[in-house]
């Protein structure tokens, strides 16, 4: 019998009878039933397969463990792959490419320099970063900021000095800070040349980055390796074509909504997810399922596709995810006339229609927000994003290239998982209590 099993017959035997409503005597026993298969722990409830010192958080965090793969079942869907794959290639003729070469501004500084900021500075993006032009204005002023033996003699000043003080988990940010550091003195070498320790293998590199306690998991390392051999800082480097498209909320988002990754059930809340394993799933299956996208596209279009699935990231997560799958289109109500139309900026006050008729200083308001894919003037708030923008020389981009595959798939809405710390100040390991202490839980 399961932890599940155990809490339903539990339960069960605070039913009312006759179809009776809840007495206020049976509903506080099936609340204190739930809150303490969820959110306490007891003595020999045992220890955690993510941590053999760590004693499992409440007994549905020991079901969730053994069984979220199995109630979540998320899958990899090849005919949708395929569909995924055909637009990319489009958006990759249409853009000669340039869709999936294009990462950020290096402002002028050589690739050395390009190397070092962000190697030193990835690791600290989490609730709230600096952007790369901040770092830069930082380095410009005293480049000293970025000495390795002075941000391990010294991490505190450099998390100052990179102005992130003021976000949360100081604690972890100092020791990433130090332990990237160490990783480079210990080497013998400026972070532009680490690739040689590892014989220019971006996959070596890759898991001795992450074996360190320096904030680099996969998604940052990923990220990282991709934004160095697209920038040109690391050439002729081996294993590219294994490092994964950087997993988050966005690159997860698009693979639920167009279909190449689906599961069982919509995905839980973060506070069900207790240890972040269905985070941790998902992360994993969305990295194979965009990789499917890029083995399909590969085979069918050879001497039109990208080298690596890590150059989808870009265009995934910052221009599909970031800047068209969400709810920029605003429809609009006259104040005074009859008038309805969308806008591309909630902070339009003016009636558009009136304003083309001639008539001045109509006034209009917001009646509903959508996004572009379900509407038939979505181009409107298409053709103002960013990436359109400051890409006019593609004109025809008026849509988001997957809209059909979302929209005939019914999966517009689906959300990708959030996470709760593990190891944060306000983490799940600071949440414990025991059964019959009372209170635990998460802070703001």
């Amino acid at each position: 019998m399961t932890e599940l099993d155990e809490l339903i017959i539990r339960i069960s035997q605070n039913f009312p009878q006759d179809g009776a409503e809840l007495t206020i005597e049976q509903a506080r026993a099936i609340i204190r039933e739930i809150n303490e298969f969820l959110y306490t722990n007891y003595e020999g409830i045992g220890f955690t397969q993510y941590d053999r010192n760590l004693e499992y958080f409440s007994s549905f965090h020991k079901y969730w463990e053994m069984h979220h793969r199995e109630i979540l079942n998320i899958q990899t869907d090849r005919a949708q792959c395929e569909k995924v794959a055909d637009a990319l290639h489009d958006v990759f003729v249409r853009t000669n490419g340039n869709a999936f070469t294009t990462v950020y501004d290096t402002y002028g500084l050589s690739m050395e320099e390009v190397c070092k900021i962000r190697l030193l500075t990835a690791n600290q993006d989490f609730r709230g970063s600096r952007s790369f032009g901040d770092l830069v204005e930082i380095y410009r002023a005293d480049n000293s900021v970025f000495d390795l033996q002075y941000i391990y003699d010294n991490p505190e000043d450099f998390i100052k000095n990179i102005g992130i003080t003021e976000l949360s988990q100081s604690d972890k940010r100092i020791q990433y800070a130090k332990n990237i550091a160490k990783f480079f003195i210990d080497n013998q070498c400026e972070p532009y040349a680490i690739i040689d320790k590892y014989n220019r293998d971006v996959v070596a590199f890759k898991n001795a980055l992450t074996s360190l306690f320096a904030g680099y998991g996969n998604k940052k390392a990923d990220m990282f390796i991709r934004d160095m051999v697209i920038l040109g800082a690391w050439t002729d480097v081996i294993n590219f074509e294994n490092i994964n498209v950087a997993s988050d909320v966005n690159t997860i988002k698009v693979a639920l909504r167009t279909g190449i990754l689906r599961s069982a059930i919509p995905l839980v809340s973060s506070f069900i997810d207790i240890f972040c394993y269905q985070y941790g799933y998902t992360d994993d299956m969305n990295a194979r399922a965009w990789r499917e996208v890029w083995s399909i596209w590969r085979e069918k279009y050879p001497t039109e596709s990208i080298d690596s699935p890590c150059m989808l990231d870009y265009f995934i997560y910052n221009v599909v995810g970031r800047q068209f799958c969400k709810e920029i289109l605003y429809v609009f109500q006259g104040d005074t006339c009859d008038h309805r139309f969308a806008w591309h900026s909630s902070r339009n006050k003016t009636c558009q229609v009136c304003y083309q008729q001639g008539t001045r200083g109509a006034k209009a308001h917001v009646v509903m927000k959508k996004m572009p894919c379900l509407d038939d003037e979505g181009y409107i708030a298409i053709c103002n994003t960013q990436y359109v923008r400051e890409n006019n020389a593609n004109p025809n981009f008026t849509e988001c290239p997957f809209r059909s595959i979302c929209t005939e798939n019914q999966t517009v809405f689906l959300m990708p998982p959030k996470s709760i710390s593990i190891e944060g100040q306000t983490g799940w390991r600071s949440a414990y209590t025991r059964k019959r202490n009372g209170g635990g839980g998460l802070m703001a």
